[in-house]
């Protein structure tokens, strides 16, 4: 029985397409002063997309001030660096340009602009403290550089703590960025392998929103046009970086992922990956994905717990007469071929067999709720052998 009930609440204004951030000047700025939010990294200054926002921004009639702080699976000591230059510099609102790190990390900056204490006191799992806000976010304007996260268009955002080996949501449904751009011409830079970690981190959303035993009529069908759109268009994207109109189809299925995501949970197939990359700092989020996906997906396979969302998936995914659940790992198998991202080891980046229970466990601790969401039961146990490390 397809699951009829869902409660959809996206106040967003979302501007799609090519050439679009060109129109970022003429919308109403929800506040004077703009935190302009990037990463530690060169590429928005190397090929001028930052000269060109801060231009619209000057169109806009709103001044800013450039933190440049964000890394690859952001800390929340970078969180709280960047919310303390907004405190400082009097901002009232954020702009975040840049890919799914600076766009995770704008919900949390937001959030401890204006509210006292440290971040971990507001997040719900693992040594959390899960207070509520006390104070109204600063309103966000979020800018995609990349295909990824779906970040751009819903209010949560993934942060890791060291000290403790944690990488936990954060979010709050008053945190939902109030403007996004997402211009396909501004992705034509990512590299390919980038491309690829970032293009399957966007499927993965759909495809773990398809099997979540939360899914409902509109949460499949969205998720479906965004599965289709990536599997015959990310291969090209990393093939040619050019190729505009791969840009489009891969943007679009991932910004797609982000209001799927508001409308179902994803499943433990992403707390799994953020408990891998709270240890290994240096394992980027697509990339974790990606090694554990078909051992993951042939868990529930073989317990035949949702056969026809498996079917479904491949035949949006090549395989048009697709009657069994095992197509889909055909499919997928095929599209990490095609990607180059098949030969992907855990050992690559240092893990060990023996890490596994632990891995498990954080997983659980951290983001216990995506196992909730799961369709069906999954044990500690059987959470560990998912990696299948002998064979990766």
């Amino acid at each position: 029985m397809m699951n009829m009930n869902f409660n959809f609440n996206n106040p967003t204004n979302l501007i799609f397409g090519s050439g679009k951030l060109n129109e970022l000047g003429k919308q109403k700025m929800p506040g004077k002063k703009a935190l302009l939010l990037i990463s530690s990294g060169n590429s928005v200054k190397k090929y001028g997309t930052l000269e060109r926002v801060e231009e619209q921004l000057r169109q806009a009639e709103a001044t800013y001030v450039v933190c440049a702080n964000i890394h690859e699976n952001p800390s929340k000591e970078v969180v709280m660096e960047a919310a303390a230059i907004a405190k400082e510099n009097q901002c009232d609102f954020i702009v975040a340009l840049g890919g799914g790190a600076v766009l995770d990390s704008a919900v949390a900056v937001a959030a401890m602009a204006t509210n006292p204490g440290d971040l971990w006191d507001y997040v719900n799992g693992g040594t959390g403290k899960a207070q509520p806000l006390v104070n109204p976010a600063l309103p966000i304007v979020t800018i995609a550089t990349s295909s990824g996260t779906g970040s751009e268009i819903n209010c949560w955002g993934v942060i890791s703590n060291h000290e403790t080996n944690e990488k936990i949501g954060f979010g709050d449904p008053s945190i939902v960025p109030v403007l996004a751009i997402v211009d396909p011409e501004l992705m034509k830079t990512v590299p390919a392998k980038y491309t690829a970690y970032q293009g399957f981190d966007a499927l993965f959303h759909n495809t773990e929103v398809m099997i979540s035993n939360g899914v409902n009529i509109l949460s499949e069908t969205i998720a479906l046009s965004a599965i289709e759109s990536i599997y015959k268009y990310l291969p090209r994207a990393v093939k040619d970086g050019n190729d505009l109109e791969a840009r489009e189809h891969v943007a679009y299925g991932s910004t797609i992922a982000g209001i799927t995501m508001q409308l179902t949970n994803t499943t433990a197939q992403h707390s799994m990956e953020h408990a891998m990359s709270a240890y290994h700092h240096d394992l980027p989020h697509g990339a974790g994905l990606i090694m554990i996906s078909k051992a993951f997906a042939e868990f529930f396979i073989e317990k035949h717990a949702c056969d026809g969302q498996f079917i479904k998936m491949a035949r949006v995914m090549g395989i048009p007469d697709a009657d069994k659940p095992e197509d889909f790992i055909t499919a997928l198998v095929s599209l990490q071929k095609e990607c180059g991202v098949d030969g992907l080891k855990m050992s690559d980046y240092g893990f060990k067999p023996e890490e596994s229970m632990t891995l498990a466990v954080n997983a659980r601790e951290t983001m216990g709720g995506l196992f909730l969401s799961n369709p069906c039961e999954m044990s500690n146990e059987e959470c560990a052998m998912e990696p299948e490390w002998e064979r990766r």
